[in-house]
């Protein structure tokens, strides 16, 4: 799943700097401001830590040494002040650090998104689209996690460190060497560890993209897997993934937390010196027991911050995964690059043409043998022929959705490679085969053809779609909800939706494709009169495998092979008796052949 490049990078020695320093200079530089006052926060709390382990000391000298009731007074409302601060200075720091990171989770979301929108059809055709849904998710947040981890790990444990560090030297400096003990043991057995988390984290987010991809396969197909009795074996390679990200996470767990025993054992160790060598100085030596209570206190309390530090580097590098995974895709060029330099097409006769075009999706194998024809303005362009012959690839081609390897098409004399593709494809109304409606209401749907049509568009656009009577039928009408992909409507409504939708988008160029190829007699009827409605007087390139849905075409095109090897009108056709007459023949021959079975029935 990952690139030759962000593989090297995983496992380059430099990788995480590298990634830090780039999280630090985009967004540390961005949030500065916020960032700073987060830290300033944070140095109140871990002064006040310090400070509070200090006083401990000063209580205890008061109170069994001093016998002082008013300075135990005065100690005990200074404690309460610094608590009550090291609160607000807690409070403010937890939230500004929560805006920032969420601001930084949109912003990255809407990188993310904008560029998966920049990529061409090609970049999705092998992947999965819930992997993208994995990476949205995990990396937007990763970026947050890891510059969180950074601030916090210096702006409150390294400096509520330092601070119970001072406090501690300055109450015993020789019992503070103490504490040095449990370092170097406990940074050798946590550097072996690094390693074995990145490649965990990268193994979680590759069974937690598999969840997702059955998951979503299992929803969207839910038709096919009932009615093939599929549910067992959705539901083994469900198990499986579960399975795989369980037991990724539970060698997670073990790794991950395999320092504690260790520093557990070792502040232990620390911990029992210095009560020893405490405990011998106030007996012997008659030493004032306050400074050994304020040392004991600030040791205590520094054990924990101490403890973050030192699996600072495993929390870092299991973050950085999910940072990888946004730069991934980020940082790949577009397969879509901007053309917003380019002039925008403009159009007087909308004149489609073809010249030579040469186009395969693999190399070695052509679908497109330089291909040329003309789609003449306000008139219907059928193409037919035998499945694989390159026909929809010359609407995708239109549409650049690809770009031709050799030759050009040109709309009225301008090579539409060198407009932009959003002035290109506003020119353009599409009617597929398979209709995509998006979730909304019926309303939402009709007007996404146009971003600014008003209600009386609309009504009319579904009236000569043939679409507004079912729709009033509808208990909500024209907000009633479609459901996911259209499935609350039948086929021959989601055509028609679709029809209005072109039709409200008033475009010069239609291009149909196959639509409607998937419908029965009757509905077929409906959206042809709607279709009808949609060409009138535009530029129309149809593809039809039902022969009599075009036989009324201005020029019909036979493809075969990645070239055009007949062309004319229906009539003309018919009278060559050839590729087109034996299509013809055919299908006559299949209808006929249903129709006494469907007498009978």
């Amino acid at each position: 799943m990952l690139s030759p490049l962000w593989q090297r990078r995983l496992t380059h020695k430099d990788g995480a700097r590298i990634l830090v320093t780039r999280l630090v200079t985009e967004y540390g530089r961005e949030h500065w401001r916020s960032y700073l006052l987060a830290f300033v926060l944070m140095a109140v709390a871990a002064g006040c830590t310090a400070a509070s382990a200090y006083l401990i000391g000063e209580v205890v000298n008061s109170a069994y040494v001093k016998r002082d009731i008013n300075g135990i007074f005065i100690l005990g409302a200074v404690t309460v002040v610094l608590f009550t601060a090291k609160g607000i200075a807690t409070y403010g720091h937890a939230v500004l650090l929560s805006k920032i990171g969420n601001r930084i989770v949109a912003e990255n979301q809407r990188r993310m998104f904008a560029k998966l929108l920049s990529e061409s059809l090609g970049f999705f055709s092998d992947r999965h689209s819930s992997e993208f849904i994995a990476r949205l998710s995990t990396g937007a947040a990763s970026a947050t996690a890891v510059l969180n981890l950074l601030i916090t790990a210096v702006g409150r444990d390294l400096l509520s460190l330092i601070g119970l560090v001072t406090v501690m030297v300055i109450q015993d400096p020789l019992m503070s060497l103490v504490g040095l003990v449990i370092m170097p043991p406990a940074l050798i057995f946590l550097r072996k560890l690094v390693r074995r988390v990145k490649g965990i984290a990268y193994g979680q987010f590759i069974g937690g993209t598999r969840i997702l991809e059955t998951l979503q396969e299992t929803l969207q197909g839910i038709r096919t897997v009932k009615a093939f009795t599929l549910e067992d074996t959705m539901r083994k390679r469900f198990d499986e993934s579960v399975a795989t990200v369980e037991r990724e996470s539970n060698t997670m767990a073990r790794v991950a937390n395999r320092a504690s025993p260790l520093m557990e054992s070792l502040g232990g160790i620390a911990i029992s010196l210095a009560f020893v060598y405490g405990g011998y100085r106030i007996i012997a030596t008659n030493t004032a027991p306050g400074e050994f209570f304020s040392f004991i206190t600030a040791f205590l309390l520094a054990y924990e911050p101490a403890k973050r530090l030192a699996r600072f580097n495993i929390d870092l590098h299991s973050g950085l995964v999910g940072v990888r995974i946004l730069y991934e895709l980020i940082d790949a060029p577009p397969s879509e690059p901007s053309d917003q330099g380019r002039p925008p097409l403009k159009l007087d006769n909308a004149r489609v043409e073809f010249a030579n075009v040469r186009f395969s999706y693999r190399p070695g194998e052509p679908v497109l043998r330089d291909l040329s024809f003309v789609a003449q303005p306000g008139q219907m362009t059928a193409l037919v022929g035998p499945s694989g012959g390159g026909k929809s690839t010359i609407l995708s081609l239109i549409l650049r959705l690809h770009e031709t390897e050799a030759g050009t098409v040109l709309i009225d004399g301008q090579d539409i490679a060198g407009v932009t593709r959003d002035s290109l494809r506003r020119q353009i109304g599409y009617v597929g085969q398979d209709v995509f409606l998006f979730r909304g209401s019926v309303r939402e749907n009709i007007a996404f053809g146009k971003s600014d049509a008003t209600e009386s568009e609309i009504v009319a656009a579904a009236k000569a779609a043939y679409a507004h009577d079912f729709i009033l039928t509808f208990p909500n009408g024209y907000d009633t909800p479609v459901g996911e992909h259209g499935l609350q409507l039948s086929g021959g409504q989601r055509q028609r939706i679709s029809v209005a939708r072109a039709l409200i988008k008033n475009a010069p160029i239609i291009l149909l494709d196959e639509a409607t190829a998937s419908l029965d007699s009757e509905s077929e009827q409906q959206v042809q009169g709607a279709l009808e409605h949609l060409c009138h007087n535009r530029t129309t390139i149809a593809i039809a495998h039902r022969l009599h849905t075009v036989a009324h075409a201005d020029r019909i095109l036979v493809v075969e092979d990645g070239v055009i090897v007949e062309s004319g009108r229906h009539e003309e056709l018919l009278r060559e008796g050839r590729r087109y007459a034996s299509f013809y023949r055919l299908q006559l021959q299949s209808q006929e052949a249903r129709a006494p079975v469907a007498a009978a029935e």
